[in-house]
């Protein structure tokens, strides 16, 4: 039966601003209604294009590409919407210019706009137009008539010749009607067909309230909102060609012409072509022998720098240099390889920090030579098929890492060298995910936050791709992972009909819907002739940010070569870390340290941060489970940490074990085949990497190393009739050494296990020589290392406290912030002494710390406030920067303490402010300018005042550092917590006494068993409270000497729930143990806990005050500061009271008794004339 009817007109989730259609659903849609073809006419842009081709494509539908654009002219402020369909390849590029054209020029209030001046007869070549109710001509036919909407419509018939249709529609819309009329009779009049649609935005009836909601959260609007625009029905649908037949059932050629429009738009798209960019080579050089030439000399190069590895001979390194080229010229891959060096080595020559490799590039010896990676392969045995394959062409993938503040100098280089319209970053899109479109659906809905937020919480964070489906235990997935079913989440679904499951079902229509774009992390594609040739652009507004709208697998998939220049901060660290260093030892006269060239043996490095843990700042093997690994496996050689970094992840983390056991003797060394032992020697007869698998494959079953690329492939993807196959054929290949079936299966068994998971050596050793050179800086050149590693991340407080308190535990001494001796970053004054960087004090920004440091340069030390203010650039600095310098400690050296600068503050702004005043007026004063003379500087009085007390300090030091600097806010108590605990927190580490291990502790084999613990009292400050459910709670202790985790569970939770909040000072009972899951620290698990306060009632006996120097007030004084405490059960002594006659120490009378609180402390300490008070406490009896 022929086809009554094409949709030609329908946008699809990648829209954004409307649209719930998936690609997939609306091609199974298409399919499941028979219809031969359908259009996608997205919003503006070509987002989906590819990915629509090819599913139409695979299904057997004709995919019909266009978009919808809004034009806008000179004379008419309201743009007008414009449908163009691609008839061939001419229109699909002429389409691509004019949308990138529109993002990169014509937006216009968060919309991209055809200007009307862009539709010329060459731009417009190979499009068809089609105009509807949203037209200029439709809004002319119905505000002014026929005759005006055909003044609009001639010229664009005129520029569309046989390519013009006016669109009609019935979907219950205003104005709709009205436009078919007129579209009829101008149709009529100058020729043109007429074209039935439907303006599909979503596919079934019922989806469109989950439209509308789609539609009110990109507008920022609630449902019920009665002033929203009702711009769509509920009729615009994917209806089957019988429902549009009835529909147009007057208008039959209206229907025909859909169909004959379908046949007229043939666009073909080839895929799997690859075009790069043109690489220049020097005269009488093509590409390939351009690329043998410098990989020669490249070789030559660096074995002048390094030796043979062990076993080879040059022979084998020119060896291999010949079949890699052989191989990379074959394939006609050596202008990717050429490009990559062109700007890797750019980049090196630039003082531009580069990684030594990433991915399986580092396999390659042609690499090596150009410099594109810096690990020999030989030495690791690493496999250039691993990389490039010849047994499967695909493209090679160098992802490249840079310095983080200097990629975008090596992108602008490669724009500049290929020109800026051949170079692009790739786009990405991001979607509604789990939490987040419940968070959404219930702010259109109207929801209270609370509610929402209630049931948002249910999701868990982990894993990071579950669904609302997968929560509701509704996928195979879940079905399979019952984990991923969150009971409480289905509960709730189940039982609140109300509210509950009509947000979840309405979150269950947009989950996963795309919602908006971004930009790749490092992707950058270069192509031969202008991007628009390849793929759409797009942009920020105001031009800036370009990216493909292709993502990465649809700019690949058109032909375009894709390179990822990917920051690592942890190259950022080493290079400010390496510059400080040979600035150091240029002033002793010492060769500068190249990092390039460090003996991967240092003993030192290895015994003294690997081996005990002190791994917080070393790449990759930072975390408290990568140091637990570290005690237990006490790695002495290079090959340790590439095996340990790639067996530290879900899966091969199960082998860690036997790997330790094996490496320390503890269990024997078992090979599968005796043939292997060469490469299993170094992981102990473990497969840890895939290049061993596929080196085993070589060796026992007879395959290239191309086919073991290509079984380990198989291998991963795990599909039966595959892994049957290869079986057979390794079976065969290992009968002709000699190896039985049983026994092959066995190895081909072992094998199939750990390339499920065996990870990329390549990757791994280029990774650990990054961890190995912080582990290295951080031995010989702790200062320097700390002071790059907290520069880089000043502006996350957190972090950066984090890695001051490393610095301190690694023996090193951070000196405070000072305006005269800070830089803006922290530096490493002596070898074992760090300064604090300006830049980490919150509320001063970095140019106000560059405007400080800049004047103390030409000007010298600033000698008090009132110089500080007058100097430094007064654009920079405001009361608020000054205050935060105050409080962080910065000006101390200005005053005799903070106190007073706060005082001075007001008149010191004041004088600076007149100075300014005068040195401006000075410059138009004519003696001014003849004598040349600077305005006289006004003195002005500077007050000093009583210091603050300490916790007056501390505070503001933490909410401008993030930590305390003077002291800790427990040191007050000290005495009090000292007669309260077993021991300070930083003691635990050397009193701890193990308990001795119960009978049958552990025999279960359950390592989640808890042992025996130790009664134990903490006392400390509350500084972080981590809370699971209604019934747990995590809570962090500190008291300046060292911090604990301190568990509360059930009944104790509940009754101690108020006291678990940030600053208050807890005493806690519990027992102690050995924490096994935080890198060997301690943990208590409460049995009961108070606050200071309430310890101090509970026990305290007596109050003891020393005193030194009074006066005749000193009772008066001393009677009223007790006054709101009597009545307590503690005594009060006195020692050292005198008055004119003599000295004595004294008990006062019963009726002095006092509530021993630490209010009472402060109270009595702020006394004149008082030394010291403290508290006697006896723990024991209440």
């Amino acid at each position: 039966m022929p086809a009554r009817f094409v949709h030609t007109h329908l946008h699809s989730e990648y829209s954004l601003v409307d649209s719930t259609i998936r690609i997939k659903a609306l091609v199974g849609a298409c399919v499941q209604a028979g219809m031969p073809a359908v259009a996608l006419t997205d919003e503006c842009n070509m987002f989906a294009l590819v990915k629509f081709y090819k599913a139409c494509s695979a299904a057997g539908i004709k995919p019909i590409c266009g978009s919808d654009l809004w034009i806008s002219a000179l004379d008419d402020p309201r743009p007008w919407r414009l449908t163009l369909l691609c008839q061939h390849r001419e229109g699909y590029l002429n389409l691509s210019r004019l949308v990138s054209r529109a993002w990169q020029e014509g937006q216009h209030g968060g919309r991209a706009l055809v200007d009307a001046g862009w539709l010329t007869s060459a731009a417009t070549d190979g499009l068809i137009a089609l105009l509807g109710r949203e037209s200029e001509v439709a809004r002319s036919a119905l505000a002014q008539g026929h005759d005006a909407a055909l003044a609009k419509l001639r010229p664009l018939a005129r520029l569309f010749p046989d390519r013009l249709y006016l669109q009609l529609t019935r979907c219950g819309r205003e104005g709709e009607e009205a436009w078919n009329t007129a579209a009829l009779a101008l149709a009529a009049e100058l020729g043109l067909p007429v074209l039935a649609g439907n303006d599909v935005r979503f596919l079934k009836r019922e989806d469109f309230e989950a439209h509308e909601a789609r539609v009110c959260i990109h507008q920022g609007r609630v449902l019920a909102d009665p002033k929203r625009p009702h711009d769509y029905s509920d009729q615009q649908y994917l209806k089957s060609p019988e429902e549009m037949a009835a529909l147009f059932a007057d208008i039959p050629e209206a229907l025909e012409n859909t169909v004959e429009l379908a046949k007229r738009c043939n666009l073909e798209l080839k895929f799997g072509t690859y075009y790069l960019p043109d690489f220049p080579v020097p005269a009488g050089y093509d590409l390939d022998s351009h690329i043998r030439e410098l990989a020669r000399q490249g070789l030559k190069e660096r074995l002048a720098h390094a030796p043979l590895a062990a076993g080879h001979t040059l022979a084998d390194y020119e060896a291999r240099l010949e079949r890699e080229l052989d191989v990379i010229i074959k394939m006609g891959f050596p202008g990717y390889f050429l490009i990559v060096a062109d700007f890797i080595n750019w980049g090196k020559q630039n003082g531009i920090p580069v990684g030594p490799g990433r991915g399986s590039g580092a396999g390659s010896l042609v690499a090596w030579v150009l410099k594109i990676t810096d690990l020999d392969p030989l030495q690791f045995n690493l496999l250039f098929e691993r990389f490039l394959n010849p047994e499967r062409v695909s493209m090679p993938d160098f992802d490249i890492d840079f310095c983080m503040d200097r990629r975008d100098e090596v992108i602008d280089y490669v724009a500049r060298k290929y020109g800026r319209d051949h170079v692009s970053q790739i786009i990405t899109y991001g979607s509604m995910a789990a939490k987040a479109v419940l968070r959404d659906s219930g702010r259109v809905l109207g929801m209270g936050y609370g509610a929402v937020d209630k049931i948002a919480k249910l999701i868990p964070p982990r894993p990071l791709d579950l669904t609302l489906s997968d929560a509701l235990g509704r996928t195979e997935k879940s079905k399979k992972e019952p984990e991923r079913v969150v009971k409480e989440f289905c509960e709730l679904y189940e039982q609140d009909l109300d509210e509950a499951r009509p947000l979840i079902d309405l979150a269950l229509k947009l989950e996963n819907l795309t919602r908006n774009v971004g930009k790749h992390a490092g992707g950058v594609v270069i192509g031969p002739k202008p991007l628009t040739e390849f793929a759409p652009l797009y942009c920020e507004a105001g031009g800036g940010g370009v990216v493909t709208q292709y993502d990465k697998d649809d700019v690949e998939a058109v032909g375009l070569v894709k390179f990822d220049f990917l920051g690592l901060r942890t190259l950022t660290i080493i290079d400010w870390a390496v510059k400080a260093i040979n600035a150091r030892r240029a002033q002793g006269g010492e060769e500068p340290l190249d990092i390039s060239k460090l003996p991967l043996d240092d003993a030192y490095t290895y015994a003294e941060i690997f081996a005990k843990a002190k791994t917080v700042a070393i790449f990759q093997f930072e975390s408290s489970g990568m140091q637990r690994m570290l005690k237990d496996a006490k790695p002495d050689r290079f090959d340790d940490l590439i095996a340990l970094g790639a067996l530290y992840r879900p899966g091969p983390m199960d082998l860690i074990p036997n790997f330790v056991a094996r490496k320390h003797g503890r269990e024997d060394v078992e090979y599968p085949d005796p043939r292997v032992e060469p490469i299993l020697k170094e992981t102990y007869g473990i497969m840890v990497y895939q290049e061993q698998v596929m080196q085993m494959a070589q060796i026992v079953g007879g395959y290239t190393l191309g086919g073991a690329d290509l079984l380990r492939r198989a291998m991963g993807k795990k599909k039966v009739e595959e892994m049957a196959k290869e079986r057979a054929k390794f079976r065969e290949g290992a009968a002709k050494d000699g190896v039985g079936s049983d026994k092959a299966d066995e190895i081909f068994d072992v094998m199939e296990k750990f390339a499920g998971y065996g990870f990329n050596k390549s990757h791994a050793a280029a990774y650990a020589l990054v961890s190995y050179q912080t582990a290295w800086l951080k031995a010989h050149y702790p200062a320097e290392f700390m002071a790059a590693t907290i520069s880089s991340d000043m502006d996350n407080t957190d972090k950066a406290v984090t890695f001051i308190d490393e610095s301190k535990a690694i023996g090193l001494t951070v000196l405070p912030p000072d305006v005269n001796a800070s830089e803006f970053m922290f530096v490493a004054v002596e070898p074992k002494v760090i300064r604090y960087g300006l830049g980490a004090i919150k509320g001063v920004g970095q140019g106000a710390c560059e405007s400080i440091v800049e004047e103390r340069r030409r000007g010298g030390a600033y000698k008090d406030l009132a110089d500080f203010c007058r100097r430094v650039d007064p654009t920079k600095l405001n009361r608020r920067v000054l205050e935060a310098l105050i409080l962080s400690g910065a000006l101390d050296a200005l005053a005799p303490n903070r106190a007073s600068l706060m005082l001075q503050l007001p008149d010191a702004i004041k004088a600076a402010e007149q100075h300014l005043r005068d040195r401006q007026s000075g410059q138009n004063d004519m003696f001014g300018a003849t004598m040349g003379s600077a305005a006289p500087v006004v003195q002005i009085e500077l007050p000093t005042a009583p210091d603050w007390p300490l916790e007056q300090k501390l505070q503001g030091e933490r909410d401008t550092l993030g930590h305390y600097f003077s002291g800790h806010p427990v040191d007050p108590w000290r005495e009090e917590l000292a007669q309260l605990a077993t021991c300070p927190l930083g003691e635990i580490a050397a009193r701890y006494q193990p308990p001795k291990p119960r009978k049958n502790d552990g025999d279960d084999g359950n390592r989640f068993r808890r042992g025996p613990d130790t009664p134990w009292t903490v006392a400390g400050m509350v500084v972080a409270v981590r809370k699971r459910g209604d019934s747990d709670a995590f809570v962090r202790l500190e008291d300046g000497t060292g911090v604990i985790e301190v568990s509360f569970f059930g009944e104790l939770y509940q009754q101690v729930a108020p006291l678990l909040v940030r600053d208050e000072i807890l005493i806690v009972d519990g027992g102690l143990r050995i924490d096994d899951f935080s890198g060997g620290g301690f943990q208590v698990r409460a049995r009961s806990a108070t606050t200071l306060a309430d310890a101090c009632r509970r026990h305290a006996r007596l109050l003891q005050v020393k005193l030194n120097g009074i006066a005749p007030s000193f009772p008066e004084q001393l009677r009223q500061a007790l006054a709101g405490y009597r009545g307590g059960r503690a005594g009060v002594s006195l020692h050292g009271y005198h008055n004119a006659t003599a000295q004595a120490d004294m008990e006062l009378g019963e009726d002095w008794r006092v509530d021993p609180v630490p209010d009472l402390l402060r109270a009595v300490r702020a006394l004149p004339g008082v030394a010291a008070a403290r508290l006697r406490i006896v723990k024991g009896g209440d």
